[in-house]
Order: structure tokens, then sequence, then C-alpha cells
């Protein structure tokens, strides 16, 4: 995978090194109910799921880029919802460390992984999805402006025998380009204001 940097953070793919960052969050309770699936109950799991993020390549470590630390990870995966090709269309799927929560490094991680899935892969349909509970991913997934589609009830039952209901999001190459457009107009306007105070 591409490696891709913003800020604050690199995207990287993981390696079997990542094991004990891994399993640091990934064993967390707040974090696996979050995100769907049960906490690892040692590092051997940790690096069982790690040599499947390798083997299928679309998952990202998120690391800090002054420490190289992997505080979570995220994804481009095929939608088993949707009958397009992985060419055409994906879903985003990610996880941060609780450690990390409320300083905007997901939105941070997801945003440019939604320019590169548009702008490098050409997709043209990008879709996420997050657990009718998890209002923290919601909050995500509204920063980036996605469009809710819906809510599928019963979608699922979690690994401790609750069932799910499932809030899906999508965005169309269009409306990213339409919300790309709208940003430069507003960073050229803000930059125009700007010097015009300047120069009074």
């Amino acid at each position: 995978m591409k490696t891709l940097t913003t800020d604050r953070l690199i995207l990287r793919r993981f390696t079997m090194e990542d094991a004990e960052d891994f399993y640091e969050y990934a064993k967390d309770p707040d974090t696996g109910i979050h995100a769907g699936w049960k906490p690892h109950q040692n590092i051997e799991e940790s690096r069982r799921i790690l040599a499947s993020f390798l083997e299928k390549d679309e998952t990202w470590a998120i690391c800090f880029r002054s420490s190289q630390k992997v505080i979570g990870s995220i994804g481009l995966h095929p939608d088993s919802m949707r009958s397009l090709s992985p060419e055409r269309c994906r879903m985003m799927g990610y996880v941060l460390s609780k450690a990390f929560w409320g300083q905007g490094l997901m939105t941070e991680a997801a945003r440019e992984v939604q320019r590169f899935a548009f702008e490098e892969l050409g997709l043209s349909l990008l879709s996420i999805r997050h657990a009718s509970y998890n209002r923290r991913s919601a909050r995500v997934i509204e920063k980036l402006g996605f469009s809710y589609e819906g809510t599928l009830r019963q979608s699922g039952e979690r690994f401790d025998g609750v069932i799910l209901d499932t809030c899906l999001y999508s965005m169309t190459r269009e409306e990213y380009e339409v919300q790309r457009g709208k940003t430069s107009k507003a960073i050229h306007s803000t930059f125009y204001l700007g010097t015009s105070y300047l120069g009074d």
C-alpha cells in the first residue's frame, strides 16, 4: 500500500513488528466494542490478525509522525453490501486507540484516505458505516461530508450476542469534487480577505 502522510500522522503498511502496539489498543474493551470486534486476549491473537492484514493489503497502520508509534488502523475494503467491483467502490473502516480519542486524529487520517480513494484510486463511490451506538464514528463521518443512506436494522450480531443496527453512509466522486471545490473556494476567500485587511 502507498504510504500517506498528514500534518501529524503517517499511514503505512503494517509489519509484524507492530504487534505490540497493535495489541496495546486492541485489548482495550472500549476500543473493541466501538469497532465491533472482541478485544484481543493476547499478543498471539494480535499477530494472527496482523498476518491477515498483510495478506490482504487493504489496511494502513496509523502512526504518529513524531514517534512512529502505531495508534490505530484504517482501511479500504470491498463493500459486501454492493455489487460494484473494488476498482469502483470501497468501504472505509477504521479504529483508533482510546488513549487518543478526542484529538481529531481519526478525522485527519480519514480525510487523507478519502482523498486517496477518489483522487488516486479513481473510485466512483466510497461507503462507510458504524454501529448505531457509536456516536464518535458518526461525528467523523459527518465532518467528512458523507451522505446518510439509512439504518439497516438488526444487521448482525456482535461477539457478545448483542444485535446491532448499522448506520450506512456513502459519497460519490461527484459529491467529493463538489465538496473539494467548496473547500478550495473557502481557502481562497480567506486568503483574499486576509491580504485585503493587511493592505488597509
